[in-house]
């Protein structure tokens, strides 16, 4: 008989012989599993984050003492050996309704906390920028702020499976940006790490904030549903390099700052349009998880030609991209959501099993929407 932990069976391998638990409890006493000096910074600071209803996983109670000692659980399977290495970020949950949040470090006047907290007081549908849920005084240094915000995943984990989810994604895109720039905001940071997205439709049951493809126990693979089966709202993230234009000013700024370095104007004296390099930007997240990885993106061709322009001039305003873009969308057959996205680095053989399977399901799937 095995065990169980909060109520699920444990899985075979995660039961160790008598060696194995030798072994892990050397390892465990030589500091293998200790907080890592990114996690301490919240250790220190759990006491105050539960002060103001904020839940830090077991982990980092002051009080932690490694859930698998004296038991024959292997410790990469238990939920408090889990680590979080990212530095000035950790996943937590509200107390009060147990909502999956996350809480970063960041100065107490920067821009991240005055643009977010703009931002989020905007209510609007076409508003696809993280909001801000709360702003708590760092206990130990008064020039810092902890900043809360929902948890989200990567805008790509798990992949795209049709080109209706990239449309998809390009519609909600384009219109959060159009958002920013109507409203005297220059993001200057787009890309793939800086957008995400709620999945917790994908995910019914959860997910592990940092084992993202494991249960909320870190224990237990998990199976996503697809975005074509529920749908999914992609988010703007990191607004550290924004900046906010004043209404009727010019959108012009200077710096050679972001992580997209292939924007060509940039620079750090001559002032470029800012909206101009958000375009460039987004086209290019476009291109990079898109038109370089999967085959039949000629849907993409145009806009990328417009919005990666290397003359930031003869780049349209993001309403122009959008009224191109949904131009193309309307000649586009509508058969052409339900195709399967194939990796360019799929061989011949491969690619030919996968759409066959795929348009197995597809046929699968709409005769039960038939019946239904």
């Amino acid at each position: 008989m095995f065990p169980s932990v909060n109520g699920k069976r444990v899985p075979r391998h995660a039961i160790l012989s008598d060696e194995a638990v030798r072994r892990y409890a050397r390892t465990t006493q030589l500091g293998a599993y200790n907080l890592l000096p990114s996690e301490l910074f919240w250790q220190e600071r759990q006491p105050h984050l539960e002060q103001h209803g904020y839940l830090l996983r077991p982990r980092y109670s002051p009080s932690w003492r490694p859930s698998w000692t004296g038991t024959n659980l292997a410790p990469p399977l238990c939920e408090d050996s889990i680590m979080s290495n990212k530095d000035g970020v950790i996943d937590a949950r509200k107390r009060d309704d147990m909502l999956l949040v996350a809480i970063k470090s960041v100065e107490k006047d920067s821009e991240e906390i005055h643009i977010g907290r703009f931002l989020t007081s905007l209510r609007d549908l076409r508003n696809h920028c993280i909001p801000v849920l709360d702003v708590i005084p760092d206990p130990f240094d008064p020039e810092w702020s902890l900043l809360v915000m929902p948890y989200l995943r990567p805008f790509n984990d798990p992949p795209f499976y049709t080109v209706g989810e990239v449309i998809d994604f390009i519609d909600q895109t384009l219109e959060g940006l159009a958002f920013l720039h109507r409203h005297g905001v220059a993001h200057r940071d787009i890309s793939a790490p800086n957008i995400m997205m709620d999945a917790r439709s994908l995910y019914p049951e959860g997910h592990h904030p940092v084992r993202r493809n494991y249960s909320c126990d870190g224990m237990h693979r998990v199976t996503p549903l697809t975005r074509t089966e529920k749908s999914v709202r992609y988010f703007y993230i990191d607004f550290g390099l924004s900046t906010r234009f004043a209404p009727g000013s010019l959108s012009y700024a200077v710096g050679k700052i972001g992580r997209d370095i292939d924007v060509p104007e940039l620079s750090a004296d001559v002032p470029y349009d800012a909206y101009k390099v958000d375009i460039f930007s987004l086209g290019n997240v476009y291109d990079k998880e898109f038109e370089q990885k999967y085959h039949d993106q000629n849907f993409l061709a145009s806009l990328l030609a417009q919005m990666k322009n290397q003359d930031p001039s003869k780049r349209p305003p993001i309403e122009d991209v959008i009224a191109h873009w949904s131009r193309y969308k309307s000649e586009m057959p509508p058969a052409a959501h339900r195709w399967r996205l194939s990796l360019k680095s799929e061989q011949k053989i491969e690619r030919a099993y996968n759409d066959a399977v795929a348009a197995a399901w597809q046929g699968l799937n709409d005769l039960k929407k038939m019946v239904a």
